[in-house]
């Protein structure tokens, strides 16, 4: 369904990718030092879904129109920022008697989980990467329509990337375990996680703001 002669440099691109620190490492690595492999999972999970929705979009062509509206991007933007600064806010304002031991944090990862999928979706930078990057690996040279092949290059990059951040879940994972079964770190933990939310506000919104 895609022409497999871009196929390497397509693989090598998505590789380039993943080892990128952006955002979603950002997200995943948190949540798993903070609340344990399981939460690392389903934040990974999220960022996957939200990879499938967007893919889905950019083959239908549906974010492409949504690229090109200056007041969309912009209402994104102000939606995805204050997102972020309100989970931020969240997390501080936590108290140290609400610290979740760690049979609680499993109720956690529900929350991440839906976490990861908005924060990706409200992003517009997340949104025009799919719309120009995966075009340039679109083949005239086979019989599948742009869209087709879209969404197999999306489907490859999202299987890519769960992979890739399943397996920087079981590496921090592993570290964080120690800190999870320290009293003073769990009564912290929420407010580190509120600062991973505020980095990523502030990440998202001054990235948009140099980009115009």
């Amino acid at each position: 369904m895609i022409d497999l002669s871009v196929l390497p440099v397509y693989l090598t691109a998505v590789l380039a990718l993943l080892l990128i620190p952006g955002p979603d490492m950002l997200l995943v690595a948190s949540s798993s030092l903070s609340y344990g492999k399981k939460v690392g999972i389903f934040a990974s999970l999220g960022s996957a879904t939200s990879g499938l929705i967007l893919t889905l979009l950019a083959a239908m062509g549906v974010s492409a129109l949504i690229a090109i509206s200056p007041i969309a991007l912009q209402v994104l933007r102000l939606l995805g920022g204050a997102y972020l600064l309100k989970m931020g806010w969240d997390c501080i304002r936590t108290q140290p008697s609400d610290a979740p031991t760690v049979k609680q944090n499993s109720s956690l990862a529900k929350t991440l989980y839906k976490r990861a999928i908005i924060g990706n979706l409200l992003n517009p930078k997340t949104l025009i990467f799919f719309v120009l990057f995966l075009p340039q690996f679109v083949s005239t040279q086979v019989t599948a329509t742009s869209g087709e092949q879209m969404l197999v290059l999306g489907l490859v990059l999202n299987v890519l990337g769960l992979l890739f951040n399943l397996l920087l879940v079981a590496m921090v994972g592993s570290l964080g375990r120690p800190l999870l079964k320290n009293e003073k770190f769990r009564t912290n933990q929420h407010k580190f996680m509120g600062l991973v939310f505020f980095i990523l506000a502030i990440w998202m919104l001054a990235s948009q703001v140099t980009a115009v």
